[in-house]
């Protein structure tokens, strides 16, 4: 066993303040201005609030809800993965052990130090932590090993999930971090994980474990390859690792990780998994048998060209809700993000019948979630009648205690009844905006979106509610769905001098920073039009990926 001894001053690692690339829970960014000589002080950087609002509106709540309940039920089912010593364990599966795989990739030192020897016999003393932690691991671990060894990188780093998020591919920490890897919405975007209302990439296993890669890596070529140094910069900042680096090395004192002085929760981050690498190592020693995981890939990906319900995902692959929603917590709303990724990780062992599956799946079939937008005067008995659905079931599935809902809030409406028609992926493209301000079909029609109603398209285009169902061949009371294109009869238009120049509708989709005042100037139009078009008032969040209608004259269109 190595023991601990202060190293050496290494050379002052950089000369200028480095940018900070924080990533979560954990992955605080320090205020490289401020260096607080109380030893327990922990830096953090303020969020700014408007940002944080828009990161929540943008990415949506429910979704992980939903996951993390999926997860807990899982963590309920099967045999025990970590036990005391003298419990029945199991066999040794096809393939050979994971866990030993590991062993054998251990590069790191195994350091005696009294903070190691601390978080260790915390570890110990819960084993069913540790049973409840590489339960889920055992889905994804196989994966990040495969990447560890293909980067030839430390295999003792595939522990490092279970010291960030116990394998808990929604945990979300009060840094706003959130995935397997803990990555805070900026960092994770530096590192390529989209993140918008469908889908957040932090959740994505396959794509949150290459970005953690990338960084881990990027910080171990800074740190002049040590590997403690690029765990601890992982968890606070490499701005402020490299701070007290060069603070040290100035004072002539060592630079080692142990010798410096950081916040108090990386402090304890690199120890605990030192501690972990331990156990990992030799669980016997501890009191502890690892039951062996098999050494054999978990999931595959799968393309599946397009939207896609996880509700019909789970389906063709024969997966319950929660083993889906386990493999594909990315996504927020049961729902994958129609401009991608259109890909599905599901388990080896359902590969082929999924595969077949989604290629006998007609286009009309791939997309069976709704959402509702509340609508003033909206409640939830109507709304569940609309759709032919329990209140219940709304209740359950958007987590809403008592009869409470407000306009604007979008409601998810789990799984559309057979009498819900809902859209095809051709109606789905002919309003997919894919720019600012391009002009749709004439306001002699109208492509019915989300939270659309006879009545509310009747006063959108100034004609009565019958008139528009007579036109269309509907009832006044039938339930529309999302795509379908209604006639209007007459044709609108903008009261403007000119009275002959025709209105046609424009979808706008919105971007990051936008406001309706903003969008209203960019289209010269009024902003009293704009919010009386989309049923929105001053007070009205709007958010990314929502799309308002507005209707705009040739002459504005020409720039006249």
């Amino acid at each position: 066993m190595f023991q601990w001894r202060p190293a050496t001053a290494l050379p002052a690692i950089l000369a200028t303040t480095l940018v900070v690339l924080t990533a979560g829970c954990s992955h605080l960014g320090s205020n490289a201005d401020n260096e607080a000589d109380d030893e327990d002080a922990v830096e953090f950087v303020e969020l700014d609030p408007s940002i944080t609002k828009l990161d929540e509106a943008a990415i949506g709540v429910s979704g992980p809800e939903q996951i993390e309940e999926a997860i807990e039920a899982l963590d309920q089912t099967g045999p025990r993965l970590v036990r005391e010593l003298g419990q029945d364990g199991a066999g040794l599966p096809e393939g050979g052990d994971l866990f030993e795989r590991i062993r054998k990739g251990y590069t790191l030192s195994d350091i005696d130090h009294p903070s190691v020897e601390l978080e260790l016999r915390w570890f110990v003393k819960h084993p069913d932590y540790l049973d409840r932690t590489f339960k889920r691991g055992e889905r994804y671990l196989h994966y990040i090993v495969g990447e560890l060894e293909a980067r030839n990188m430390p295999l003792e780093l595939a522990l490092l999930p279970v010291v960030e998020s116990a394998f808990n591919p929604v945990a979300y920490s009060r840094a706003r971090a959130s995935g397997l890897w803990q990555f805070i919405a900026e960092t994770g975007r530096r590192y390529g994980l989209k993140q918008n209302w469908y889908y957040d990439g932090r959740r994505d296993v396959i794509a949150s474990t290459n970005a953690a890669l990338d960084y881990l890596q990027f910080l171990h070529d800074e740190f002049e390859g040590d590997w403690l140094l690029a765990v601890a910069a992982y968890n606070c900042g490499e701005a402020r690792v490299a701070r007290e680096v060069a603070k040290n090395a100035r004072a002539g004192k060592p630079t080692d990780y142990f010798s410096l002085k950081l916040p108090r929760e990386t402090r304890a981050y690199v120890p605990k998994l030192l501690a972990m690498r331990r156990i990992v190592g030799d669980p016997t020693s501890h009191g502890l048998a690892f039951a062996p995981i098999a050494n054999a890939p978990y999931f595959v990906k799968v393309d599946v060209g397009g939207q896609l319900d996880l509700h019909v995902a789970a389906e063709l692959a024969d997966l319950s809700k929660e083993e889906i929603l386990a493999l594909n917590p990315a996504f927020n709303h049961w729902i994958t993000d129609p401009d991608g990724p259109h890909h599905i990780l599901v388990p080896v062992d359902r590969n082929d019948r999924f595969k077949e599956g989604i290629a006998a799946l007609p286009p009309s079939e791939r997309v069976r979630v709704v959402y509702h937008r509340v609508r003033r005067g909206d409640t939830l008995g109507e709304i569940a009648d609309k759709y032919g659905i329990s209140v219940a079931a709304i209740k359950n599935a958007n987590k809403i205690r008592g009869s409470m809902i407000h306009p604007g809030q979008e409601l998810l409406i789990a799984a559309a009844p057979k009498g819900v028609q809902l859209p095809s992926e051709a109606q789905l493209a002919a309003y997919e905006e894919e720019t600012p301000a391009r002009s749709r079909a004439p306001s002699d029609k109208h492509v019915v979106r989300r939270g659309d109603t006879l009545w509310s398209i009747a006063k959108t285009h100034g004609v009565s509610m019958n008139r528009l169902a007579n036109s269309n061949g509907l009832d006044s009371d039938d339930t529309l769905s999302i795509g379908q294109v209604l006639s209007i009869p007459g044709t609108a238009r903008l009261a403007a001098t000119d009275s002959s120049t025709v209105a046609r509708s424009t979808t706008y989709v919105v971007r990051r920073g936008d406001t309706m005042s903003t969008i209203a100037t960019k289209f010269r139009v009024r902003l009293a039009d704009l919010l009386g078009w989309n049923n929105l008032t001053k007070r009205s969040v709007i958010k990314p990926g929502q799309r308002l209608v507005m209707y705009i004259d040739d002459r504005r269109r020409a720039g006249i």
